[in-house]
């Protein structure tokens, strides 16, 4: 590949012309005026919330139903992820759970805009801004998605990016991204990322090791370039898979529960696609016997993982996030699905409810 022999042939492999070419790129296509490149999606977070002087002491919402990531950024800066509960049909936070949650110590909320579908953005930004609380986006599996005709990442002081290759934008390896629209706050993640350090050996704050690899941002810039047209692939077949399984799972009852939009001018770019099934383990295995891939997108709420049990959150504190972690399945989508996959995948589940049926 071109890209990666200009980048050997530098000899640059740490930010660099590469990193900055991908930033401009990025920050362009987020509609922000910057981006900052850093070593993956939790770094963004962490950096994030140092770059806002969140530290011991503070308090930041944090959905339970996400990847452990996005609590353990608050952890990492010293703060206390306060954990909430989730709406049980979009599976995401919305501004009534966070208006319920609100105390003097929450400096920050982190919506997660979980799967690829968007959290509602405009009533949540209403409330914190009358709380003077800050709101950092963890878009990490929404590249591309916009809330009510903005991309996700714009709208919150931060939009937090992961490149781990599985996302709809993924790099060879670890990678992340910050975008802002404030030039200080976008300046400050620059030295944190790279010990603080500008110039060469001067060093201005107590900072990290989190920068970008320009291996990794070539890589990029290569597979923006085709994120939309991978993205408009991916909620085809979302809605496609959908259309198909709300039609042979008419009458599934609790066997597949298809989730609902949480909002009118929601977004899904489908980085995952997640139906609930009260049987999902057998589910799981009956799509196994098919030759048909599932996962679970999260078996255990951050809440009653042992990494959090400090937090004193019993079973049944956040009954939702622990109802979903029993049923939830993702089912196969990714650009470059044929048509033989999705009638697989369709077949295999519509097997399985009409068997549960009769």
């Amino acid at each position: 590949m071109g890209a990666v022999r200009e980048v050997a042939e530098r000899g640059a492999f740490t930010l660099g012309e590469p990193v900055a070419e991908f930033e401009r790129e990025f920050a362009a296509y987020c509609e922000t005026e910057f981006a900052v490149g850093v070593s993956s999606g939790t770094e963004a977070l962490a950096l994030a919330l140092r770059a806002l002087e969140i530290g011991p002491g503070d308090e930041v919402i944090v959905p339970s139903n996400s990847f452990i990531a996005t609590a353990e950024a608050v952890s990492a800066v010293g703060a206390t992820p306060r954990l909430v509960d989730v709406d049980p049909e979009s599976h995401v936070i919305t501004a009534e759970i966070v208006a319920e949650q609100l105390g003097p110590r929450v400096r920050c909320v982190i919506p997660v805009h979980l799967y690829g579908a968007t959290v509602d953005l405009e009533e949540l930004l209403a409330l914190t801004r009358e709380a003077g609380v800050h709101v950092i986006e963890d878009a990490c599996q929404a590249h591309g998605a916009q809330c009510r005709g903005r991309r996700v990442g714009s709208a919150g002081v931060f939009g937090c990016f992961s490149f781990y290759p599985t996302k709809n934008l993924g790099a060879w390896g670890d990678g992340g991204a910050v975008v802002t629209s404030v030039a200080e706050l976008a300046e400050r993640v620059r030295l944190l990322r790279a010990h603080g350090e500008q110039p060469r050996y001067h060093h201005r704050m107590i900072g990290t090791t989190a920068r970008l690899d320009a291996l990794q941002a070539a890589v990029l810039r290569l597979k923006l370039a085709r994120l939309e047209d991978w993205n408009s692939e991916r909620r085809r077949l979302g809605a496609t898979l959908r259309e198909r399984l709300a039609s042979e799972c008419a009458d599934a009852g609790d066997a597949l529960e298809l989730p609902s939009a949480p909002f009118a001018q929601a977004d899904h770019v489908y980085h995952l696609f997640v139906v609930r099934s009260a049987q999902r383990d057998a589910l799981r295995e009956h799509l196994a016997e098919r030759g048909v891939a599932s996962a679970v997108h999260y078996p255990t709420p951050i809440h009653l993982t042992d990494a959090y049990a400090s937090l004193g959150l019993e079973r049944g504190s956040l009954p939702v996030s622990e109802r979903l972690a029993g049923v939830i399945c993702s089912l196969p989508l990714f650009p470059g699905m044929s048509d033989a996959d999705l009638d697989r995948v369709v077949e295999g589940v519509g097997s399985f409810v009409q068997a549960r049926a009769s």
